[in-house]
């Protein structure tokens, strides 16, 4: 099944589908709601669709949906001086809450993984922010 199908949910009247990119949707907004979440990390086809004028509400969010459940990684960037364990903590409670509520799916488990660190602007340089990447080592 390709990520773009969607999933039934039976019901006594029907079938109830959801499709992979509205799991995506809910997961990315509820965790870029959380405080000291930069910025979701989405990779190179996040950063073409903003360039084409969409937002990507799904940007740094892959999901892995089943019929009764689903498992979530978030990929983000964080603000600097910000606890990271905190965060990653908010961001699991509220995913799987916003999901479970939006969708009636089971979270079987929301991985969070911290890409990067976003520093905040100088004061005397406004113009530039730098964000520090990690290199993924496991390539």
């Amino acid at each position: 099944m390709t990520k773009e199908e969607s999933r039934g949910l039976p019901s006594e009247l029907g079938v109830v589908k959801i499709a992979d990119e509205v799991v995506s949707i809910v997961a990315g907004l509820a965790a870029a709601g959380i405080e000291g979440v930069s910025s979701m990390s989405g990779g190179i086809t996040g950063g073409i669709t903003e360039v084409l004028g969409r937002k990507n509400l799904s940007k740094g969010v892959k999901v892995e949906v089943g019929t009764e459940e689903t498992k979530v990684d978030i990929f983000i960037i964080v603000k600097h001086g910000i606890r990271i364990p905190d965060v990653a903590w908010n961001i699991q409670e509220s995913v799987k809450k916003a999901v479970e509520e939006t969708t009636g799916l089971k979270v079987s488990s929301v991985n969070v993984h911290v890409q990067g660190i976003h520093f905040p602007q100088k004061e005397n340089d406004q113009d530039e922010a730098e964000v520090i990447i990690a290199e993924d080592e496991s390539k």
